[in-house]
């Protein structure tokens, strides 16, 4: 199986493009960046820091399409909506670990769902998606009394905020009650805000250092608190499971499917 990383030069796409020489089954097909990227023309095993791959950073993404069997697309959201375009009119698997998105970005990503197979995650972890799990379920539980609180800290280059993966768990838990996040939830705090709403499902975000991802989800109540965590120490667990994800679509219709539709949750 041919798979093809974007953004391959990046430290995300460096990790993806090792995850798949070591997968089994799997074959590079070739990585794309920025046409003035200092990069181009290296061969992408020695980028990730691997013996030569034989396939080198190019600059023509619709070449990848048609030549990969699947893609890999942690990138920006602008791009990712080019890309989805691709996979479209190539039929080719697309794995879309991307945040951030607006709305015309995602329809187009939702929309390249009607022509060939596409996996949309905010996190691909396999952790991080039992603890969506954990999080629907605690909150289905618990009564209203208890506040949701979802924490998030990544290194400082992140440039979303809340991270996709903490708006997910905020699904999760909105889900487990019920409602829709995008009634209760509040993303920002300043200055005299009054009393929190009961109900309230609040965001914190962190930034700093060299964090990879943590996560946490708190439920605050009466007397007690339960917290839920995940703690991400190396990127290779989000490249695994993108992988893995890419190698699982090549086996499935059209369709826009998530990374529990991977896992069988």
């Amino acid at each position: 199986m041919k798979i093809g990383i974007v953004g391959a030069a990046g430290r995300m796409g460096r990790m993806l493009i090792a995850a798949v020489e070591a997968a089994d089954g799997a074959e590079l097909a070739g990585g794309t960046e920025a046409a003035n990227h200092p990069e181009m023309g290296r061969d992408l095993g020695e980028l990730a820091g691997l013996e030569a791959a034989g396939v080198v950073l190019s600059a023509d993404p619709h070449a990848l399409f048609e030549a990969a069997d699947a893609i890999i697309d942690f990138t920006v959201p602008t791009a990712t909506a080019a890309h989805a375009v691709m996979a479209a009119e190539t039929g080719t698997v697309l794995v879309v670990g991307t945040t951030g998105m607006d709305d015309e970005q995602q329809n187009a990503v939702t929309a390249a769902g009607q022509k060939a197979p596409v996996i949309q995650a905010a996190n691909f972890s396999v952790g991080v998606n039992l603890l969506l799990g954990l999080v629907e379920k605690a909150a289905s539980v618990l009564p209203d009394t208890y506040d949701i609180e979802v924490l998030d800290m990544h290194h400082h280059h992140k440039v979303d905020a809340p991270s996709g993966t903490a708006l997910a768990l905020g699904e999760a838990a909105a889900a487990g009650r019920d409602v829709a996040l995008d009634d209760v939830a509040c993303k920002a705090r300043d200055g005299i805000i009054g009393a929190r709403p009961k109900g309230e499902i609040g965001f914190a975000t962190l930034r700093g250092g060299d964090v990879v991802g943590d996560h946490t989800v708190m439920y605050a109540g009466p007397g007690e608190r339960v917290e839920i965590t995940h703690k991400a120490s190396s990127r290779e667990v989000f490249a695994g499971g993108a992988v893995r994800a890419a190698i699982w679509g090549c086996s499935q219709k059209p369709g826009l499917y998530s990374m529990k539709d991977v896992l069988g949750f």
